[in-house]
């Protein structure tokens, strides 16, 4: 076997994609999109190996690192290596290389991440080069019913319109709380500064597949004291964000989060209600990472119920 490695170049994909088949795990299929030329804006460099055989080239494996719009305090990584060429030290290669580069990484950052799915090749690679979880996450499907719907004050229609409201994916109200919410919950990775604009692009803008969200307020009372006017609203203690998807019958993908600065109880109550209206009527689909206590903890009975399930393998975040 006679490997030479160069930077990546237009038709790698399909080369690659004969030799390589379909993705082997989600993180797989998830990390392909990124192998692509290299770039300054934003800023990637993606290698190939090739094995020449009788004066043939022939691309076999590829790596890839790049800055990321979040989680800035370390850049993605991701090696694939066709199974015939597996434990030759070709992926090995690769990462010393993507090291090399991400050390000249004009952030000047140079700790890697990458994800996996445990108990495979991938996560096996990565625990022997020293990247070790920081995160596990799961895809949690929830089915209709999964529980009681909740009773808003005296239960009439005027006191469930107070507490719930379906408001536009544009609102700086929900944008706000969203940018929080997605800090709290990765203390674990920093995704730096957050501004509005930021968070509206990255999880509410249209191109996203945003199209819909709900938000449970609190009582009146309780946010602004006795005798507010009418016209106040209480504030969001939760929020349910939809995404559209391809399929009618797939469960709808939603981003479900809370107001950080709830106590734990509320938090979890806040949570637990937002969910029993959203997944009523039609199943749910949330991504639910370690990090997550008040949803982990609303999740917990209903998986053990059977009212909800896993999709799929976990996967792991590894980083240096």
């Amino acid at each position: 076997m006679a490997l030479e490695y160069r930077e990546w170049k237009e038709g790698d994909d399909l080369a690659l994609l004969e030799i390589w088949g379909g993705p082997e795990t989600l993180p797989a299929e998830q990390f392909r999109a990124a192998l692509a030329p290299s770039s300054n804006q934003p800023w990637r460099r993606c290698i190939v190996a090739e094995d020449v055989v009788d004066g043939v080239r022939i691309p076999v494996a590829a790596g890839v690192v790049h800055e990321a719009s979040l989680h800035p305090e370390r850049l993605w990584a991701y090696i694939e290596v066709a199974k015939d060429h597996r434990r030759e030290g070709v992926g090995a290669t690769l990462l010393t290389m993507l090291r090399r580069e991400a050390g000249n990484s004009p952030s000047g950052v140079s700790k890697l991440r990458s994800k996996v799915d445990p108990d495979t090749a991938g996560a096996a690679f990565a625990a022997a080069a020293g990247l070790a979880p920081i995160q596990r996450s799961q895809l949690v499907v929830v089915d209709p019913e999964p529980l009681s719907l909740p009773r808003f004050g005296d239960g009439s229609e005027e006191a469930a319109s107070e507490r719930v409201e379906d408001l536009a994916t544009g609102s700086v109200e929900l944008s706000d709380v969203v940018g929080k919410y997605y800090s709290h919950v990765h203390h674990w990775d920093s995704p730096g500064e957050l501004s509005i604009a930021t968070v509206q692009r990255l999880f509410l803008h249209d191109l996203t597949g945003a199209h819909g969200a709900i938000v449970l307020r609190a009582p009146k009372a309780s946010a602004f004291g006795q005798g507010v006017p009418a016209s106040r609203k209480g504030k969001i203690q939760a929020f349910a964000i939809s995404y559209a998807q391809g399929n009618s019958d797939e469960p709808s993908d939603v981003f479900l989060g809370h107001d950080p600065e709830l106590s734990a109880e509320d938090a979890a109550a806040a949570v637990r209600d937002l969910l029993a209206l959203i997944a009523y009527q039609h199943p749910v689909l949330l991504e639910v990472d370690e990090s997550m206590t008040a949803l982990r903890s609303v999740l917990k009975p209903v998986l053990e119920s059977g009212k909800a399930h896993v999709r799929g393998a976990d996967t792991l975040i590894v980083s240096d």
